[in-house]
This record gives C-alpha cells, structure tokens and sequence, in this order.
C-alpha cells in the first residue's frame, strides 16, 4: 500500500476531500475522519447528513476490500437516494457505477466490496452477514424493530455502526441511543446555526413562522415533546417508579 492510500483508508475526511471532490466542514470531518466504531450523528435539517453518509460508504468501500456497507433508512425512496448519491462519487472515483446483480438498490466495486440499501421492512433487511459498515439514515423515523433485525448483522465482523438523524421526539431507538446510550457512543452534535450553509435569515424566518417546538426539533437538534402533549414526557416518566406494588384485588 502506498503512502496517498494508506493516508486515504486512515482518514475519510482526506478520501472526501481528495478523491470524491467533496470539501468537508469541520463537524463533517469528525464524521468522516477516524474510525468510530459506534457513532450517533444529531443534525439540523439541510446539514448534509446523507451526502456525509454516502461519502463515508463510499470510502469504506473503495479502502477496505471486500467491505458490505448496509445503508438503511424508513422508507425504500430514502435509502435509493442515498445509493444515488453514493453513485456520483462513486463516478468521482472513475469507477462506472452498477448493481451487485442481487439486490435492486446496490453498488459494486471491482475491489469485490458492495453497498446496499434496504427498505425499512423487517423481512427484507435479514440474510446479510460479515457487515463492515451500518449507516441508518432518518434514524429517528426508523422503526425500533429493524434497528433490533440489522444490529446482529455486526456481531461476527466487528462492524461499525453510525445513527444519523434530526431529532422526532423523546421515542425510539435513536433518542434512546443518544441520551442513555452511554459512553460507548461517539456524539456529534450540529445545530443550524452552526451550519455556514444555512442562511442565518432563513433560520430568523423559520423561527418566526414555525412553532417553537418544531424549530427546536428540526434545527437546534432538541429532543422535544409534540405540541399536542398534555404532559412532558419527562414528568411522566418522573411518575412511574418500581417501589410501589399493584394492590392484590380480593376475589369474591
């Protein structure tokens, strides 16, 4: 291996920047750069978290031989627009783009490593072993069930596996994951603000035309409870405690 591809499978960030023409800011660097191997990516809306999961699919597998990237997401539309951007950098690499010849949304490499994307049903994402890498896009919106069907996917291989998604209320594995997943988890964290791609004037009007839970949810990457709530979730889970015991009802 030479310097320029040991220097390439060490850093995706250096990969995106050199090879698939893409320039990187720095929250998405820290993505794309060392290897996580467990990674929950909170993001505003229009931050580019499908562009930075396609690069880091595509750098998997152009960099390690034989790699299988599963790319999931809630719906079978969400998952084919990530393989389609995947496809143009795919195209940066000077490599014709086309499919693993089993699966409808998928690329093969001539390094034999593959990237498929699988729709968010439960009998269609088992079979799939020796995963190198799990990227689950719209996590918030993935159902808990198909988190539990591909996770097993990476017992054997040592994959990683990286949660990216804006927010959708205190539900779900993806809001479970990032506030009591613990110290197992790397967190990045990116609000809209923070975001030199967003208009601070089209933020400004967001805020004054959206309620103040939607802002909060879609672009300052918070957790919030619907506006419909009666109650906030966390008084309601403050409420509920083991300690007491049912009461025995008598039978007459």
């Amino acid at each position: 291996m030479n310097l320029d591809a040991l220097i390439y499978a060490l850093d995706g960030s250096e990969f995106a920047r050199r090879r698939l023409g893409f320039e990187p800011d720095a929250k998405q660097s820290l993505v794309l750069g060392k290897r996580v191997r467990r990674g929950l990516l909170n993001c505003s809306r229009q931050w580019g978290k499908s562009t930075v999961a396609a690069a880091k699919a595509v750098h998997q597998a152009a960099t390690a031989a034989g790699s299988l990237v599963i790319v999931l997401g809630p719906t079978s539309r969400q998952s084919g627009e990530l393989i389609r951007k995947a496809s143009g950098f795919v195209q940066q690499l000077g490599i014709q783009p086309r499919g693993d010849g089993d699966n409808e949304k998928s690329l093969l490499f001539p390094n034999g490593s593959r990237i498929v994307g699988l729709p968010g049903k439960d009998g269609t994402v088992r079979g799939f072993s020796a995963v190198s890498l799990i990227l689950i896009d719209e996590a918030a919106r993935v159902r808990d069930d198909l988190y539990a069907a591909v996770r097993p996917m990476l017992a054997v291989s040592g994959g990683d596996l990286w949660l990216m998604s804006t927010p959708w209320g205190k539900r779900g594995f993806f809001y479970e994951e990032w506030a009591n997943g613990g110290e197992k988890w790397e967190r990045v964290a990116v609000t809209g603000a923070e975001c030199g791609r967003i208009d601070p004037e089209f933020l400004a009007e967001e805020r004054e035309r959206q309620s103040e839970q939607f802002y909060r949810q879609e672009y300052c990457c918070e957790f919030t409870d619907s506006d419909e709530s009666l109650f906030d979730s966390d008084v309601i889970r403050a409420a509920i405690t083991d300690a007491v015991q049912p009461l025995a009802l008598r039978r007459r």
